[in-house]
């Protein structure tokens, strides 16, 4: 019997990754040695006293009972203790903050929360897939903003803005971003403050990468702008900063109505994160910071090497300020493959998997991104095989030529 997909699994666009996955897999089981360059997962260990409070807040039975949907009420006062400190801002941890299963979770039920059938909600082209997936899965209507170096972001938002009908409710950004790497400084947020308010729009901002920065580059909180709580809300997760992507613990802070939204649709939804997760989140939130630089550190030194090594090949990248990504364009002889052809071909003859662009929007298809998840010595390792394909004509390859204009 053919399996008939739902309406709503329909809507979504091909699952870009799977054929790249797929061939890294079938070459593994081969017993080929891939250096895995795609997924973004932090490969490093969770500081341990962060570990140890896990442990030992699990040993205790009145943990292991439902939690709260919100989250505990100590881990909202870490969380806007947090923003206080780092960045001067004041969340009331009561109507103002809300724990949520990693910021993936916390995005898509606000979306699906607050985001009606028809709904039009901008979002960059290329980004993060859950940005653009989870309006979709609510019913709203997707609506692309190029995001490229060439590009102008706020001539082309406000030409979109004026023209579509119905307008806006909302736009998802990101910054750092993933995959660009593209940062911002504080006049950034504060023209997309005025933009929110100029156009009654909601601005829902993904600071993953809050601490993941390079060559004294600070990230600002778009919650520092004055009347960025009217405007909107931010997301932040421990998953990059204390190398914690499997406890599954993000946050949404700001606009008390979105936050009241959430909170309401997560009260059907869960019980909230396991408590001993909750509870060691508070001592990463409220701990020492030099877990974190640590961290940077690794990513800094990987980040050089891999752009080194590139440039070193004649493969031209610029290094990253923040994120734990490398967006690089792909060699030109190569441009015409797309990016799904390139990152098979990577796997194929240099052993390394990389994300196709494409998997980020149609605009990032002439780019691949790397993720600063393995250590120098693969990193190296992974330069010596791009070395053996950028030095092959495209007949050795097997590959077809660029066709003629």
């Amino acid at each position: 019997m053919a399996i008939e997909e739902f309406p709503r699994m329909k809507r979504l666009p091909p699952y870009v990754f799977a054929t790249v996955n797929a061939l890294k897999m079938m070459a593994r089981r081969r017993g080929e040695d891939i250096i895995d360059l795609g997924m973004g997962n932090p490969d490093l260990p969770t500081p341990q006293h962060i570990v140890d409070k896990l442990i030992e807040a699990a040993g205790k039975g009145a943990n292991h009972r439902y939690s709260a949907s919100k989250g505990i009420t100590k881990l909202r006062v870490a969380i806007s203790d947090w923003y206080k400190r780092r960045f001067d801002v004041d969340i009331d941890p009561e109507t103002e903050a809300i724990a949520t299963i990693g910021a993936k979770e916390g995005l898509s039920h606000l979306i699906l929360a607050t985001v009606e059938p028809g709904d039009v909600v901008l979002v960059p082209n290329p980004t993060y897939p859950i940005h653009s997936a989870s309006v979709v899965i609510s019913g709203g209507q997707l609506v692309s903003i190029p995001l490229a170096h060439d590009r102008d972001f706020f001539a082309d938002l406000a030409n979109i803005t004026e023209l579509i009908r119905p307008r806006p409710t909302m736009l998802i950004i990101s910054f750092p971003h993933n995959p660009t790497t593209r940062c911002v400084d504080l006049d950034f947020f504060k023209r997309i403050v005025e933009y929110a308010q100029k156009y009654n729009v909601y601005i829902i901002h993904d600071f993953a990468y809050a601490d993941i920065v390079f060559d004294d580059y600070k990230a600002p909180s778009f919650l520092q702008v004055p009347g960025a709580k009217e405007v909107g809300v931010e997301l932040f997760s421990l998953s990059k900063s204390y190398n914690m992507p499997g406890w599954r613990m993000g946050f949404v802070v700001g606009n008390e109505r979105l936050i009241h939204a959430l909170t309401r649709i997560k009260s059907y939804l869960d019980y909230g994160v396991f408590q001993p997760i909750q509870i060691a989140s508070i001592i990463a939130l409220n701990g020492p910071y030099d877990c974190v630089e640590k961290t940077v550190a690794v990513y800094k030194e990987r980040r050089d090497a891999l752009c080194r090594g590139l440039h070193n090949l004649g493969w031209r990248v610029d290094p990253p300020k923040g994120t734990m990504f490398v967006w690089a364009r792909i060699p030109r002889k190569f441009r015409h493959l797309g990016s799904v052809e390139f990152a098979m071909m990577l796997i194929r003859e240099a052993k390394v998997a990389v994300a196709p662009g494409l998997g980020f929007g149609e605009f990032g298809d002439e780019y691949v991104r790397f993720a600063l998840v393995e250590n120098v010595h693969r990193t190296n390792q992974a330069i010596r095989g791009f070395r053996q394909v950028l030095k092959k004509s495209l007949d050795e390859l097997g590959l077809p030529a660029p066709p003629e204009k």
